[in-house]
């Protein structure tokens, strides 16, 4: 059942009836939703547009049937801008899982290889790729690297904060407790091909919310045995920063 939880999200039910009506029928039984929020974020500069959790959490609020959202994003600590995500969340009622955000230093630092060994570079190409190499292509990035180092950048930091076995975890727990009959996943990575099938294969509704070409090939491949994908640009007023809605957009193009 639809009944909206701010009077925005009444009014945008008014102009997009249709939106309301497709989200009714994915939501009609008890639903669990769980939000790769990192992987989420990723998508917004290829959206043109920014998700706002607030938002977000009150469209989902508006339907009975969901009965838990979860929140999966890292933290990076003493970053203040990353702890009040969290904290935003857990104040909007989300059910928040996060850990520490890992940071690792990978070297370009070349002064003691030969400009021939692929050895620093394997840390940024992967294997196959890097065999297909010639001797002068390796040479060549071993001298851009070198060039790194005489401004002093001998190391670039890597920022690592993978929720993909939490999440298949939650779900198929979720699943085994008798907590929900539609799990609704905010990610396309291929890792949840697994728990996806799984849950497809004993009847249970799964549907991604996605946006376009964000679907991994192993996701697309369930979509005969089920799975179901929602594009979230259909949402996009509903989710957005207030500023960025197309129904603003249009009235100030339609007043000038």
């Amino acid at each position: 059942m639809f009944e909206p939880r701010t009077d925005r999200i009444r009014e945008l039910s008014e102009i997009y009836p249709e939106r309301i009506k497709e989200l009714e029928t994915i939501l009609s039984g008890r639903t669990n939703v769980y939000i790769d929020f990192a992987n989420v974020h990723g998508w917004q500069d290829k959206l043109g547009w920014h998700i706002e959790i607030r938002r977000l959490k009150q469209l989902l609020d508006s339907f009975s049937s969901v009965e838990k959202v979860r929140f999966y994003n890292g933290t990076l600590l003493g970053d203040d801008k990353s702890e009040l995500l969290i904290m935003d969340a857990q104040k909007y009622g989300y059910t928040v899982v996060t850990k520490p955000v890992k940071i690792m230093k990978l070297s370009v630092d070349v002064s003691g290889i030969s400009f021939d060994s692929p050895d620093v570079l394997k840390q940024f190409i992967r294997a196959p790729l890097l065999q297909k190499m010639d001797v002068e292509t390796i040479r060549y990035l071993n001298t851009r690297l070198r060039n790194l180092n005489k401004l002093g950048i001998l190391y670039f930091e890597d920022r690592k904060c993978n929720f993909d076995v939490e999440i298949g975890r939650d779900m198929l727990l979720d699943f085994a407790k008798g907590e929900a009959d539609h799990f609704i996943l905010w990610s396309g990575d291929s890792d949840f091909a697994d728990p996806i099938r799984q849950l497809l294969s004993d009847g249970k509704t799964v549907i991604l919310f996605i946006t376009a070409r964000k679907v991994a090939s192993e996701l697309n491949e369930l979509r005969g045995a089920g799975l179901r994908i929602f594009d979230i640009q259909k949402i996009r007023d509903f989710i957005c920063w207030p500023r960025e809605m197309k129904t603003i957009k249009s009235k100030k193009d339609s007043i000038s």
